[in-house]
């Protein structure tokens, strides 16, 4: 899963931005403290940034100057600012992309998937696959034998953390806190629900004991 940093000073703008993202699949990181951005987003080092120009302190033409001095990650500005002059300045200081502010959802999607296609091509996964059960990441289903079935947001993220720790017990504790860090908000209870419904799901395409329960433990597949 791809990481994005949202450098965004409008509280709306950056949560809107976080869970569009989220919910299109991507790792989300929102940066508040706008004095030590480019230290932040270097220690996070993500795969992509979004950041905008008008910021607090500094621009974000400075920020693009201090990450690029130590970084290629691509950055994309979001801004209001929609003159030639300043998505010249933005190319020339070191940005790959310009999206004017309000930013139309699907372009903005469309961009930030090609711009990692061309940045990251022997990265991008699109498909996670153990024991013949296959979970599609951009569709959100999972498939087992051409039989498929569709995914809720919290099944796809609880489903998806299992397997990327394949054959490891992972505790409750850990997928909960896992979804609260990507907008899923669940808590114990919940999260039993949630795996029973995955279970329901998988048994539909005749696939059973994928999910095992270790008690006192947690999960494991």
């Amino acid at each position: 899963m791809f990481k994005i940093v949202v450098v965004e000073d409008d509280q709306q703008i950056r949560e809107e931005l976080k869970i569009l993202l989220q919910n299109s699949g991507y790792e989300v990181e929102a940066i508040c403290d706008f004095e030590n951005v480019t230290q932040i987003v270097l220690e996070k080092n993500p795969q992509l940034v979004l950041l905008d120009v008008n910021l607090p302190g500094q621009t974000g033409y400075e920020i693009c100057s201090k990450i690029r001095a130590k970084s290629n990650m691509p950055i994309i500005f979001v801004t209001s600012q929609n003159t030639a002059m300043d998505e010249l300045n933005g190319m020339i200081l070191g940005g790959d992309d310009y999206i004017e502010k309000p930013y139309n959802v699907p372009i903005l999607l469309a961009r930030i998937q090609n711009l990692l296609k061309r940045a990251y091509p022997k990265e991008e996964k699109t498909k996670i696959q153990y024991q013949k059960v296959t979970l599609d990441i951009l569709k959100s289903v999972i498939s087992h034998e051409e039989k498929t079935v569709e995914l809720t947001k919290t099944e796809f993220k609880t489903l998806y953390y299992l397997l990327c720790n394949p054959e490891k017990i992972v505790s409750r504790e850990e997928i909960i806190d896992y979804l609260w860090d990507h907008g899923v908000y669940a808590d114990d209870n919940s999260l039993s629900v949630i795996v029973t419904r995955l279970r329901e799901k998988l048994k539909e395409i005749g696939v059973e004991n994928f999910i095992e329960t270790k008690r006192g433990q947690g999960y494991q597949i």
